[in-house]
């Protein structure tokens, strides 16, 4: 089965599920978001933040695709361009961090291990460019209420560390340095997770289970089968 990971744009803004291409959670601030939503307009809000980000930062998200198809996304950017960021209770955000804010992986195509190679990408664009650390806000109890929040489960399980421990919305961050073992043979892991082996795809090695995961509006899962995230 092919696939490739490539970088989001405008151009293929529509590739993400429905309303995740609609969801401003992460993009606006609470009172603007529901503005936005009452006016009917959050998918030309998510396209103006892609476009800003982009000119202003540079790339921002990936799209992961099987057999042609978007299986599924994940969306990072500099934390003073995420104004919801600034709500969340274990904020700030390092400065010296990119802040990965969501992620998602379509139902067909979770527990085939997207997530762990979208969080691989996110880490090998950031050591090239030179970030020190990723972080994220996860959400300690997924399934509940927030669609738009990686499970914390998921984080740590692909090798994020709690920095400021919350019983609901922890901070968790990822020295890219302390990662380089980790992501060097990305390619290759890649390679034997999609390319040596037909659907249902299995990860190469065990891993730590998780709890099922949450992370956008679109309310699918991103890890492996049992537990899936």
């Amino acid at each position: 089965m092919s696939w490739h990971v490539a970088a989001l744009n405008l151009d293929n803004l529509g590739d993400l599920p429905k309303r995740c291409r609609n969801c401003v959670y992460w993009e606006l601030s609470p009172s603007l978001a529901d503005q936005a939503e009452d006016y009917g307009t959050t998918d030309l809000e998510k396209e103006a933040w892609l476009s800003e980000v982009l000119l202003e930062w540079g790339s921002c998200g990936r799209v992961v695709y099987v057999g042609g198809a978007p299986a599924g996304y994940v969306l990072f950017a500099p934390p003073a361009s995420v104004p919801r960021a600034t709500e969340m209770p274990t904020g700030p955000v390092s400065a010296d961090a990119v802040l990965l804010t969501t992620m998602q992986v379509t139902p067909e195509f979770s527990g085939e291990g997207l997530g762990r190679a979208l969080a691989q990408a996110v880490v090998k664009d950031l050591t090239r460019r030179g970030v020190k650390a990723v972080e994220a806000f996860g959400d300690a109890r997924p399934g509940t209420e927030a669609d738009c929040v990686v499970p914390a489960d998921f984080l740590r399980s692909v090798g994020f560390k709690t920095v400021r421990p919350h019983h609901r919305w922890p901070r968790l961050r990822m020295e890219l340095r302390s990662g380089l073992e980790w992501k060097s043979d990305v390619e290759a892991a890649l390679e034997q997770l999609f390319n040596t082996v037909a659907i249902p795809m299995q990860a190469p090695a065990p891993r730590p289970t998780a709890t099922p995961a949450r992370a956008g509006s679109c309310q699918v899962s991103f890890l492996p089968p049992a537990p899936t995230i």
